[in-house]
């Protein structure tokens, strides 16, 4: 069974964009237990944020391309579904093998398309990721933290607890730019393909966040007052 679906393309990292991370304050830890996001820290850091937009700006004609491939492969599934359940089953899939091969042919550009962008981001975060553990160990060392547990860990903290935006701190001096090329042959680490992953769920989140806000001050703003008639 094959869902519908519309991938959501992430045009852009900018400073706005996690302002929802950067809300809560970077008090000290506390009884010499902390907790951090290295995630989430990355997403903060300068380096990946102006990596990332270097590499929108570089591949901006193939992002347009992605997203148009997108919408037709979307529309040739939408077009096989039927029954209109919102999914395509194995044997609407096979009663029109013109539109399915449309779409295999669409999907392969897609993965064309999308790989140097894949690729390059890959390199932005294994640079962060190759110096995370010394920003991490400069943190510890100077706020004297005995132990560091994953946030997900607690079932209720103080915020003095968080470090994260310590270690931001830290990464920005150790790592304050990247290459956003990467070398000719590069194949990522499989910690790197993990971590490229949790950090596009956190901006696909924080991208629905600011999405459903701006909804939401859109819905109420009062209509505009159509001027009366003498």
């Amino acid at each position: 069974m094959k869902q519908l679906f519309k991938p959501a393309l992430l045009a852009g990292l900018s400073l706005a964009a996690t302002a929802a991370l950067t809300a809560t304050p970077a008090a000290a830890q506390v009884n010499g237990i902390a907790t951090s996001s290295p995630e989430a820290a990355m997403v903060q850091s300068q380096a990946l944020q102006t990596g990332y937009n270097t590499i929108n700006t570089t591949y901006a004609a193939q992002r347009t391309q992605i997203q148009t491939l997108q919408t037709e492969v979307n529309n040739l599934q939408v077009s096989l579904d039927t029954n209109g359940d919102r999914e395509v089953n194995q044997a609407e899939w096979d009663a029109n093998p013109g539109v399915t091969a449309q779409i295999e042919a669409k999907q392969q550009q897609l993965q064309t398309a999308l790989t140097p962008i894949a690729l390059a981001e890959y390199y932005v975060v294994e640079q962060l990721l190759t110096n995370y553990a010394a920003a991490q160990n400069q943190v510890i060392t100077a706020n004297n933290i005995q132990m560091m547990l994953d946030p997900q860990v607690f079932q209720y903290r103080t915020e003095g607890v968080d470090v994260t935006q310590k270690i931001v701190a830290a990464l920005n001096q150790l790592v304050p730019t990247v290459v956003a090329t990467p070398p000719a042959g590069y194949q990522p680490r499989r910690e790197t393909v993990a971590t490229h992953q949790a950090i596009q769920q956190i901006i696909g989140g924080l991208a629905r966040r600011a999405a459903a806000q701006a909804q939401q001050q859109q819905a109420q703003q009062p209509a505009q007052q159509q001027p009366s008639g003498r």
